[in-house]
């Protein structure tokens, strides 16, 4: 598999999971308001809150991400981003995931043949993720 494809399995569900138990936790947002903002069920963020998806990859290991997730809540909760802009923020979290190496443990599950000490291809910085 290709990491982007590895991201959207893994990583994307893991930042909206992040995200959504924010915004219900802190922010005391309602689920389906939650649901509304990113484009997704109800049903979902009921799974994201509960931790029973989202879960493949533990984002928040590092604070540079812990500080991306908090500001897109906080933003989100004070209606100042939406859409396009939310969109292109969870890329920017993602991309940073994948340049910080947290990616890795999945690629390589992904393909045990993968040589993770020669492995550069999320750390280049590619325009089009």
């Amino acid at each position: 598999m290709m990491p982007c494809e590895i991201a959207v399995k893994s990583v994307i569900p893991a930042i909206r999971a992040y995200v959504a138990k924010e915004l219900t936790q802190t922010y005391k947002m309602k689920q389906s308001d939650v649901a509304s903002v990113l484009g997704i069920t109800q049903t979902a963020i009921s799974k994201y809150v509960r931790d029973v998806r989202g879960r493949v990859i533990k984002i928040d290991k590092t604070e540079e991400i812990r500080n991306m997730v908090h500001e897109i809540a906080s933003e989100v909760a004070d209606e100042k981003i939406s859409g396009p802009q939310l969109i292109s923020r969870f890329c920017e979290v993602c991309k940073t995931l994948r340049q910080n190496g947290l990616m890795c443990a999945l690629c390589k599950r992904s393909d045990p043949k993968m040589n993770l000490q020669t492995c550069q291809i999320c750390m280049v910085d590619n325009p089009a993720c």
